[in-house]
């Protein structure tokens, strides 16, 4: 591995993406990420400047669910990096809205889907036409792409609305006929894998969250840097052809929500009524 990395992150300007980009600099990598909304950008590149001085980060304003705009983003990120050696797309909404599906507007619900399923597969297909440009190995990939799809169990646990949860999970079934098309085409150099932070404390978690979730995410939820602090080191180590990285195995996760029901992690972040702490 080399000791500097280009990582692209999409939707890095808040939360989990936000914080693994610090984490990516704070290793001495090299950082691309992007935002819709040019604020957030502009106020994201201040604070990692801030956070890491003499670091390497760039970026730019997309809306990752426009093919023009994915592509110009894949463009700049290379042009800044070089070579590209992890692409993240964690860009992703979870709609305006947690309500049923009756009582979604048809415009929430494309942008949703749009932006999680469409926006991610644009930027596959972006990023592998950057990393099959690159220099390539015959046995081990060079480069990796991770994707934020939702598991079964992750499908099953998920508060959001249907939009969400289809799209997601679509996008880990999309990680996975991938890997099986670079696999047909005799590809070796990239890998495709999974990325699994359970629930994290984010503004697209608590968006309509009513108080019984809160107290559920007091037993179950992180914070985007703790989990960011586990998942950039294992991303930056990864080898092989596809896998999935996990912030917590699965029996953790249920050990957790055990030990929620004797006392133990209540009201880490919200108090019995919902309300957060300070």
């Amino acid at each position: 591995m080399r000791k500097s990395l280009g990582v692209v992150i999409t939707g890095g300007s808040a939360g989990l993406g936000l914080a693994m980009a610090r984490e990516f600099l704070r290793a001495g990598d090299r950082v691309v990420i992007c935002s819709r909304r040019e604020s957030n950008l502009k106020s994201a590149l201040q604070m990692l400047g801030s956070d890491v001085p003499d670091r390497n980060v760039y970026g730019m304003v997309c809306d990752v669910s426009l093919p023009a705009q994915a592509a110009d983003f894949a463009a700049f990120a290379a042009a800044k990096l070089g070579i590209i050696d992890r692409w993240i797309n964690n860009a992703g909404t979870a709609g305006r809205k947690r309500r049923p599906l009756w009582e979604l507007d048809l415009s929430d619900i494309d942008e949703t889907c749009r932006t999680n399923l469409s926006g991610s597969m644009m930027l596959c297909a972006e990023a592998l036409r950057v990393m099959l440009r690159q220099p390539a190995s015959a046995d081990e990939p060079l480069y990796h792409l991770f994707n934020m799809g939702f598991s079964s169990a992750g499908l099953r646990s998920s508060p959001t609305s249907v939009p969400h949860r289809a799209s997601k999970r679509a996008v880990a079934i999309m990680s996975k006929l991938l890997r099986q098309e670079l696999e047909a085409a005799g590809i070796r150099s990239v890998g495709i894998h999974e990325l699994s932070p359970g629930l994290v404390l984010t503004d697209l978690l608590l968006r309509d969250a009513t108080p019984a979730q809160k107290r559920f995410f007091n037993a179950m939820a992180e914070t985007s840097e703790t989990v960011a602090a586990t998942l950039v080191p294992a991303i930056r180590a990864i080898t092989g052809r596809g896998s999935t990285l996990r912030y917590q195995p699965v029996l953790f996760m249920f050990a957790k929500l055990a030990a929620s029901a004797f006392g133990y992690r209540k009201e880490r972040f919200f108090d019995s009524e919902g309300k957060p702490w300070g």
